[in-house]
């Protein structure tokens, strides 16, 4: 009877102490990003960038910026005041795909099971991020708290798929690399662009922001993000846009980035 009771009091301890381990500190490189500490490490072998708060807000938010990190970050700045922590992993040049993705998975885990993050990120997709931030959301739905796409590029059998230009060539190059094509045909015929798979998020209802120039002349308005907004609305998902009227397809961002703070911060609560 001692001996049940002892181990029944083994495992309490046990228990107790797991569930009241602190998160792991982050390692790496230890330099400064606006007044922030910042980590820089290796995750799989892929680099990887973490931006830690003075104080993380409860529930520890976190903002995942997919490519670009450092790009018109006066959002992030913003929310990293507010107590969020900002993370990025490089896999650039990948448009989103599976190996992207496997990468992101890894990268999640880390930051969710080692360092206690929450396990929904706000995910900010800035031009060609926002095919990372879709299929993600698409994917797993149930870890993505909301997506912001500024000027967000999400329809590539319109470019880098139309009509070819050098530049835009290799760009098609790197994306039946990254997706495994064998040819322009397979690709063209591809069923998994996010554009046509907005059902899940929708179900989910994960809220989504458009931030984009109506006079984007790289990421054509009107065959991403106000097609994005129209079908995203179709589907009964929850959908807001601020539209810089004249604008091109630089600068990011908004002069002002409440908006998009308080888009995040709204999902949060």
């Amino acid at each position: 009877m001692i001996r049940i009771h002892c181990l029944v009091g083994l495992i309490l301890l046990v228990a107790t102490s797991t569930a009241t381990a602190d998160p792991k500190p982050f390692a790496g490189k230890e330099s400064t990003w606006n007044t922030f500490k910042r980590f820089d490490f290796k995750v799989d072998g892929k680099d990887a960038i973490v931006v830690v708060p003075e104080k993380p807000a409860p529930g520890s938010p976190w903002l995942w910026r997919a490519e670009f990190f450092d790009a018109f970050p006066n959002s992030d700045i913003e929310l990293v005041k507010r107590g969020w922590h900002l993370a990025y992993l490089g896999v650039p040049n990948q448009f989103g795909g599976p190996k992207a993705m496997a990468a992101w998975e890894k990268f999640h885990d880390v930051l969710v099971k080692d360092h206690e993050l929450n396990p929904r990120p706000g995910i900010l997709g800035m031009s060609r991020g926002a095919m990372y931030a879709l299929a993600w959301g698409i994917a797993h739905p149930d870890k993505t708290l909301a997506i912001d796409l500024d000027n967000g590029f999400c329809e590539p059998r319109n470019w880098p798929g139309g009509k070819l230009t050098p530049e835009s060539a290799g760009e098609w190059n790197n994306l039946l690399q990254a997706y495994d094509f064998k040819n322009d045909a397979e690709a063209l015929a591809y069923k998994g662009w996010p554009l046509d798979n907005l059902a899940t998020l929708a179900k989910a209802k994960v809220p989504i922001l458009l931030v984009y120039g109506d006079a984007d002349k790289v990421v054509l308005p009107q065959k991403n993000s106000e097609a994005l907004w129209n079908r995203y609305q179709s589907l009964g998902g929850p959908i807001d846009r601020r539209i810089k009227k004249g604008g091109d397809h630089h600068p990011h961002s908004l002069p002002d980035p409440a908006p998009i703070v308080e888009f995040f911060e709204k999902a949060a609560k």
